[in-house]
């Protein structure tokens, strides 16, 4: 599409992004990650047309990662240089928060010239959103007060509940690759649990896919043994967004049944929702032992389970034995980057490329969470910037 003609349709689109935290998915509503969606692709339009999308001249952009990232933390850091902001990445071990110093007085502190905070925090089931929603607290007040000069925009780059970030580059990949929002409609996305030979992953990938799939009017199948629940309430989530968009969630205990006649499948470890509980609370203790003998009995369990690893036979029963596979990396690949694994390493690297062109579209989904929360009007950003027709590569 031609690019003035897209920035044109994107100002009479509705958004009510400006000024907002991008938290949780299931938060901003269809209009708005549809908004998010064509911002995003937009951006991309213009870096591909060499066209600078740079709206910033100074300023910072902070990400505070309390987890391990290589996708995103780059993906974070990409998506600021995009827009002309410049990268500080908090470290907290070199920080005075080990000197008692409080969530409230670093979130002023970093913040003095910061446009937006990138946060990461999935370790503690309970904390990680929970968190954030303390540092955007303590911005409002700054900023009520006269300490900040603009309030900062929080995005979620992962935390216990919602992977947002993630699951709208998921998002934007399956638009891309069936052509349209409009053509998931009846598509079915299978969304299993998947063996891995460590424990503690996540929830925040799986619940934020049926979270947002089930808004886009997909069937999505939820698979996954016995035992691997996620958090009942993001669950039932999904499952009410389903029903208001025409599509379906439904629950399976056997893998390869599941992926029968699938358009899509996303097979991914994560942690028992019970396990992530008790977890948190050792990890909350400081009880070591208690964390190395949850450790033995969670990997003995999985370990219950190696069979549910996607590979060719399970290919085989899915739509034209070729379902699009998805991942948001790393997977544990059998024989590759583990013993046994998520996906054999036949089928991964068949679909190897789409996994990398996925994680690609990631920059441009955050680029657009920022432009959108710093700017009331992209569209008019937008066509000031393609009006001007700065080269970003001479």
């Amino acid at each position: 599409m031609d690019l003035k003609k897209r920035i044109e349709a994107l100002g009479t689109m509705p958004g009510d992004l400006f000024q907002k935290d991008f938290l949780l998915t299931w938060e901003k509503s269809d209009a708005s990650l549809v908004y998010i969606l064509e911002l995003a692709g937009i951006l991309m339009q213009m870096r591909q047309e060499n066209i600078s999308s740079k709206v910033f001249d100074s300023g910072l952009a902070v990400s505070i990662f309390r987890d391990k990232s290589t996708r995103t933390r780059f993906s974070f850091a990409s998506a600021a240089n995009l827009l002309g902001l410049a990268v500080q990445d908090m470290d907290e071990e070199k920080s005075q928060i080990s000197h008692g110093e409080t969530t409230r007085e670093t979130a002023q502190m970093i913040s003095f010239l910061t446009d937006i905070i990138g946060i990461r925090d999935d370790i503690f089931l309970g904390e990680g959103n929970k968190y954030m929603r303390e540092v955007g607290a303590s911005l409002n007040e700054g900023f009520a007060k006269g300490v900040l000069p603009v309030r900062p925009g929080i995005v979620n780059l992962q935390c216990d509940m919602d992977h947002p970030t993630q699951s709208m580059a998921d998002l934007m990949h399956l638009k891309n690759h069936f052509g349209s929002l409009e053509n998931l409609k009846g598509k079915k996305i299978v969304m299993s649990w998947a063996y891995s030979p460590s424990y503690g992953k996540p929830l925040s990938v799986p619940q934020g896919v049926i979270a947002l799939m089930t808004r886009f009017g997909m069937n999505v199948k939820l698979a996954y043994p016995e035992g691997y629940e996620l958090i009942p309430e993001i669950v039932d989530l999904a499952r009410n967004n389903a029903k208001a968009s025409g599509g379906s969630l439904q629950v399976s205990h056997d893998m390869k049944a599941a992926m029968k006649d699938a358009d899509i499948v996303y097979p991914k470890s994560w942690a028992p929702f019970k396990v992530m509980e008790q977890r948190t609370q050792l990890l909350t203790k400081g009880d070591k032992q208690g964390l190395v003998e949850l450790e033995k009995v969670c990997l003995a369990r999985n370990a219950e389970h190696k069979n549910w690893e996607y590979n060719a036979d399970k290919m085989k029963v899915t739509k034209n034995q070729d379902a699009l596979y998805m991942h948001c990396l790393p997977a544990d690949i059998s024989g590759v980057s583990c013993k046994e694994g998520e996906v054999s390493a036949e089928v991964f690297e068949k679909y190897r490329l789409l996994t990398y062109q996925e994680a690609g579209f990631k920059p441009y989904a955050i680029a657009a969470m920022m432009f959108a929360n710093r700017f009331a009007n992209p569209a008019e950003q937008l066509a000031k910037l393609l009006q001007k027709n700065e080269k970003r590569v001479f």
